[in-house]
């Protein structure tokens, strides 16, 4: 019996060992783009060509001048990119998380058959690819003058509805019921009642929704460039895209500069922020 137990801890020992050395091949795979990127931002353009992967050398070391190339290019300012990829990330994910967890409370509270159909259209939208809708929406946007950056988080609302009300639903059914009456005993109306009471206890899915839907809008490129006028209002990932030069030449330094800019406030919002996402999905996906 000892010996089939010894060699049983020897298998589960190996399996683990195994399992450890297949996930850290896997890390490195994940992790080497972001590295590709870090050492490209910082070599000149010819040697991102030639020698993609080598680290720069005292030759190739290009400093922060891809950095300066790569927000001065062209005619359009690069602050304006930062700008409207700010305004958009922001109101977005602000109109998300007010009007998805308003309707996720109603639905999970009223039960009519109006609600059901409506969570599980809601539901279906999370499966249905945006590139059987994206000519049809664009042509929407422009017809309703939803083409600004003032206007499209409504689109955004519209596309990021599926994700928020299936979690915001989840972590609602949670909440006692008995709570939200003795509000409505001590006198708070429908309004009051979600504002002071529900939404406070809502706040771990909040932050995970946030967090999700703010690295989805920033990291966007697909959307604005279909809806909005992209000679009047770029983005960040629009601009990365316009960085050419003569004959369709592409500074690839100066492209690596920029997408190094875009992707570190996100990453190091997510590495601040990942636990609040494990708490909301754990907290509200597994309750429905």
């Amino acid at each position: 019996m000892a010996g089939s137990n010894s060699t049983a801890l020897k298998g589960e020992r190996r399996t683990q060992r195994l399992l450890s050395a297949l996930l850290a091949v896997v890390c490195v795979i994940w992790v080497l783009p972001v590295v590709s990127v870090i050492v490209n931002a910082f070599k000149l353009n010819t040697y991102v060509k030639t020698e993609t992967f080598a680290l720069p050398t005292a030759e190739s070391f290009a400093g922060l001048s891809n950095f300066v190339t790569g927000m001065t290019f062209g005619n359009y300012p690069f602050w304006k990119c930062i700008a409207y990829s700010s305004l958009i990330t922001i109101a977005s994910t602000a109109l998300i998380l007010l009007f998805c967890s308003m309707a996720a409370w109603y639905i999970a509270r009223v039960d009519s058959l109006f609600c059901k159909v409506v969570y599980f259209l809601c539901i279906f939208s999370m499966v249905v690819p945006f590139q059987m809708v994206m000519f049809t929406l664009s042509k929407t946007a422009d017809m309703l003058r939803l083409n600004t950056p003032i206007t499209i988080p409504i689109v955004y609302l519209g596309f990021g509805a599926g994700l928020a009300i299936f979690m915001f639903v989840g972590f609602v059914k949670s909440i006692p019921l008995e709570i939200e009456e003795a509000a409505a005993i001590d006198g708070c109306g429908p309004l009051r009642t979600f504002f002071l009471v529900v939404l406070p206890m809502l706040r771990p899915t909040l932050i995970s929704v946030g967090i999700l839907e703010i690295m989805w809008v920033w990291n966007d490129y697909l959307l604005p460039y279909l809806v909005l006028d992209i000679n009047t209002y770029r983005t960040i990932p629009i601009h990365i895209q316009y960085l050419k030069g003569s004959y369709g030449t592409v500074d690839l330094g100066a492209t690596m500069a920029l997408v190094l800019l875009a992707i570190i406030p996100v990453v190091v919002f997510y590495l601040c922020a990942q636990k609040y996402i494990i708490k909301g999905v754990a907290a509200g996906a597994v309750k429905g």
